[in-house]
């Protein structure tokens, strides 16, 4: 369904942590699987509207000027080379970087924004930094060795 294994990593942790939440409401003796595939798909779908959302408001955050008329030509372009690494990694993953580690918002705090589990904040910040780590030795890699 999601067709990112971040995603489906993500749902499938929010699915288990919703289904432990609401075991009360499973009726003993019905199919465990398709409860839990219906708690999957009803989270997929909630994530999906709100996914728009957030795309449309990175989408508004990327297009955005930025203020370096203080900073020096270099910080402004590896500021630049920053915010083009950021936009090559997935949308959550990119929030996730963002919020936790520009904006330096706890994780609990940026849980809260993205209405997910600190856990799985946690874990989508790591994912972003090795994503962005992977992006970034792909890009030295396609440079080569500086000077040359």
């Amino acid at each position: 369904m999601a067709r990112d294994s971040a995603i489906a990593d993500d749902l499938v942790q929010d699915t288990i942590v919703r289904a432990l939440d609401k075991a009360d409401d499973f009726t003993p003796g019905t199919n465990l699987r398709a409860w839990c595939f219906a708690i999957l798909r009803n989270l997929f779908l909630e994530q999906h509207r709100r996914g728009r959302r957030e795309r449309i408001a990175l989408e508004d955050y990327g297009h955005q000027p930025t203020s370096t008329a203080e900073s020096s030509p270099h910080t402004q372009t590896e500021m630049q080379e920053l915010e083009s690494l950021l936009w090559q990694i997935s949308p959550l993953l990119r929030e996730a970087l963002v919020l936790v580690g520009a904006q330096e918002l706890t994780y609990a705090e940026a849980a809260e924004i993205c209405e997910v589990e600190v856990g799985t904040m946690k874990a989508r910040v790591s994912r972003a930094r090795a994503a962005l780590k992977k992006v970034m030795a792909a890009q030295d890699k396609q440079n080569g060795p500086e000077g040359s």
